[in-house]
């Protein structure tokens, strides 16, 4: 079956499409998106305006053209915080339900982080042992940890890149009393999330996603392989470190010369960079890999799983086993 996700962010509308079999790993046929920013559309009462809406609605249509062109069976949709969290965002969902033709699931910072854990659980495999894994959006910050299937922690905060750069870089590059600003933000939100995690177990593995996180691994880390079309890198915190600062006395336009910055990321890479750096240190860690399944792959993994529920047929004939 052709499984497409189509995921109505902050930053972008994003459209995944896999060849999809039970009990196999989803093959990566194609994928198409447009970059939004839905940040610079939010008005003081929390709406998405209408020039905003527009640009969902163009989105969308362009994903769903390029899903039927690629005759997708089954067309999942998933919108986030910004719409999530709009004032207007009911109706707004309506309206791209419409042009759709399909329902879109509404997910929680919980759940968000909770599909994000799952398919980060699925990449690294069972010898990962314990993970923690990281994942900035442009609404939320999440972050996740377990050993299982299921996470045993899960947490989202309002520490989204794009809404960072809304709410306090007024100016570009940042003035440094807006960098003060932000980092009193950041910590202030990340503080209740180390005591917690300090009562719990530590991690084997650290893994983060997003594209915040590859682009600043991209700029700031290591690569260690190349599986198939997957790059692999780490990044520690001490590197990570240097660049924080640095990025944040440039402007935009000068980011963009830099390894890993995009221009659809330049503008929110400084916030980005606060909160991973940030997290790292409170939560006392070192270093990190970056997973390439986040959570779409999770929302499709999910989907996956329900292929079929028989059990396996291998031929054999267990019942007299034990």
């Amino acid at each position: 079956m052709r499984l497409g996700v189509l995921d109505i962010g902050s930053n972008t509308v994003h459209l995944v499409v896999v060849d999809a079999y039970s009990r196999a790993r989803p093959d990566p046929f194609a994928d198409e998106r447009s970059i939004v920013r839905l940040m610079q559309y939010l008005e003081d009462d929390g709406s998405i305006n209408p020039e905003g809406v527009q640009a969902l609605e163009r989105a969308t249509r362009k994903a769903v053209a390029f899903s039927r062109k690629n005759n997708v069976d089954e067309l999942i949709g998933i919108v986030t915080s910004a719409v999530r969290e709009a004032t207007n965002g009911p109706q707004v969902m309506e309206r791209l339900e419409k042009i759709a033709g399909t329902k879109f699931g509404v997910l929680s910072g919980a759940e968000e982080s909770e599909l994000t854990y799952f398919a980060a659980r699925r990449w690294h495999g069972w010898a990962a042992g314990r993970i923690m894994v990281l994942d900035i959006g442009g609404g939320s910050f999440e972050v996740s940890l377990g050993i299982d299937e299921e996470p045993e922690f899960v947490a989202s905060v309002p520490l989204g890149a794009g809404r960072l750069t809304k709410d306090f870089l007024k100016h570009d590059p940042p003035r440094a009393s807006e960098l003060v600003l932000l980092r009193r933000e950041i910590e202030s939100q990340l503080e209740p999330l180390a005591q917690q995690l300090k009562e719990l177990p530590s991690p084997d593995h650290v893994v983060a996603t997003s594209k915040t996180f590859r682009s600043l691994a991209r700029l700031a880390g290591n690569r260690i392989s190349v599986v198939g079309p997957e790059e692999r890198r780490r990044m520690s915190r001490s590197d990570l470190g240097d660049w924080v600062e640095r990025i944040a006395r440039l402007p935009a336009a000068s980011r963009m010369e830099l390894p890993g910055i995009t221009p659809e990321r330049t503008y929110q890479i400084v916030a980005g960079a606060e909160v991973a750096y940030k997290a790292m240190k409170m939560f006392k860690i070192k270093r990190l890999e970056i997973c390439p399944w986040a959570l779409r792959e999770g929302v499709l993994l999910e989907r996956i799983d329900r292929f079929d529920s028989a059990p396996r047929t291998s031929g054999l004939d267990l019942s007299d086993l034990g």
